[in-house]
């Protein structure tokens, strides 16, 4: 289960009261489940089981009654089985998604710096200088940027803003948002997230310049829709750090246009702007490096870097771009895995459960079994016999099953990414297996009811 899933106070520790009424429960099933053969066969006719030839006593109802819990177990089978074809369909699109970003040879780290020191934005902004110079001297270090967030996980802020020139909203809650964050020069580099238009922040872009600002093709696409979003500026206002209230508003020049890069699930993308971090230093920020060989190794060797600038400070949160990737795709995984193993379930009970029908069926008509061959039939008939009426049983529970794959379908829709209510690919191919699955479990019965000696089965009738 990935972290975070359930609250800190969750106790996981085996339940004393649910253990009981777990079997509790599995106990009351099997004893109801076994109390249905035994009425049933309360009610049998002696005379009427006799004149049916059946050595257990048994006639059609009973056999309706197998086929009808078969039928039962497929339809559900099939239902389970879509949720996790679709729940694997989502998380192999999300794989599958442009994150804007190469996460390749990258780690990440956070830099928790006390609340006690100096906010002083000159003070800030010489500390991460002296900090990106120490870590990019390290052998194998490519490049390196500091930014408030990290990309798959968010830019750091959500902001208001208006676009300049445009009119005042009459009430500020109304105004448009974007994710909002501070990066240094290299940060586009470094994670390989590519300009499309205009520029990048150089070193030159900082408090004593123009205020200027990037924005993703997402908010382009959004608020510049057939404008020159290098010709546009936007209203802020003011982040200041150590205060907790924003400042007034300041104006920033659009400088340049960066591609989408998703965040959170991966799902969908959102307007973004981005400013030069040295415009606007954050005291607590992420560093980011990329490395020309396995970011992991050189863990130790970036810490010691940092620990030349700031003994004090630790390394926290050290991750590689790839397993901060993974952690993002956790809960989808956990999905797929969930409805996966539930569905392994499913199907292994339908297996046995047809399995088990189709072996009584064998055993009460061996005497019929035995008189088609003495009329003639094959073995090769016979197998047929019992494997049409496996596929029959199988055809009718996944008919009445696909109203069921629906209603999953509908109801997973809104947690599923580039996946239909009815994913037709997801559910031809979960069919395919339920019926591969009839198949395999009737064959064991068919051979057993082929091997049937005619002579034998009349004369112990």
């Amino acid at each position: 289960m990935p972290e975070g899933t359930l609250p800190s106070e969750a106790n996981l520790n085996l339940n004393l009261p649910v253990l009981l009424f777990s079997l509790a429960a599995a106990t009351l099933a099997g004893v109801l489940f076994g109390c249905a053969p035994a009425w049933y066969a309360t009610r049998i006719d002696p005379a009427e089981a006799l004149k049916e030839g059946g050595r257990s006593g048994t006639g059609a109802g009973s056999q309706r009654l197998r086929r009808i819990l078969v039928i039962g177990e497929f339809a559900l089978a099939l239902s389970l089985l879509t949720g996790a074809g679709l729940a694997i369909h989502s998380f192999w699109n999300l794989t599958r998604v442009d994150l804007g970003v190469n996460t390749t040879h990258i780690l990440t780290f956070s830099l928790p710096v006390p609340d006690a020191r100096p906010k002083d934005p000159q003070r800030i902004s010489s500390y991460y200088q002296q900090m990106l110079a120490a870590i990019k001297a390290v052998p194998g270090v490519q490049d390196a940027a500091v930014s408030v967030g990290l990309p798959l996980e968010g830019p750091g802020f959500g902001m208001p803003f208006t676009i300049a020139g445009q009119a005042e909203f009459a009430d500020p809650s109304q105004r448009p948002g974007s994710r909002f964050g501070m990066v240094t020069p290299d940060y586009f580099k470094t994670y390989g997230i590519q300009v499309v238009r205009g520029r990048v922040f150089t070193d030159q872009d900082n408090a004593a310049t123009v205020h200027v600002a990037m924005v993703n093709e997402e908010f382009v696409r959004k608020f510049f829709k057939g404008k020159n979003p290098l010709e546009q500026r936007i209203n802020v206002e003011e982040l200041i750090p150590g205060v907790t209230k924003l400042g007034p508003y300041i104006t920033w020049q659009i400088v340049g246009v960066f591609h989408n890069v998703r965040a959170g699930g991966f799902r969908e993308d959102f307007p973004e702007i981005e400013i030069p971090f040295w415009q606007i230093p954050w005291p607590s920020s992420n560093i980011g490096v990329r490395t020309a060989g396995d970011p992991a190794i050189m863990t130790k060797s970036i810490a010691a870097a940092v620990h030349t600038v700031d003994p004090q400070i630790a390394v926290a949160e050290s991750r590689t771009m790839e397993e901060v990737k993974g952690l993002m795709l956790s809960d989808d995984r956990f999905t797929m895995v969930l409805f996966f193993s539930f569905a392994v379930v499913a199907l292994l009970l339908a297996g046995v459960g047809i399995y088990g029908v189709m072996a009584f069926t064998v055993a009460q008509r061996e005497h019929e079994i035995g008189l088609r061959m003495a009329l003639g039939a094959t073995r090769g008939h016979v197998v047929k016999l019992i494997l049409k009426e496996a596929l029959v049983l199988s055809a009718i529970g996944l008919t009445l099953g696909l109203a069921g794959a629906f209603l999953v379908g509908r109801t997973l829709h809104s947690t599923l990414y580039g996946v239909g209510s009815m994913d037709f690919a997801a559910t031809g191919a979960v069919a395919f297996v339920l019926v591969i699955a009839a198949v395999v479990a009737s064959y064991v019965p068919a051979r057993r009811a082929a091997a049937v000696q005619p002579m034998r089965a009349l004369r112990s009738e």
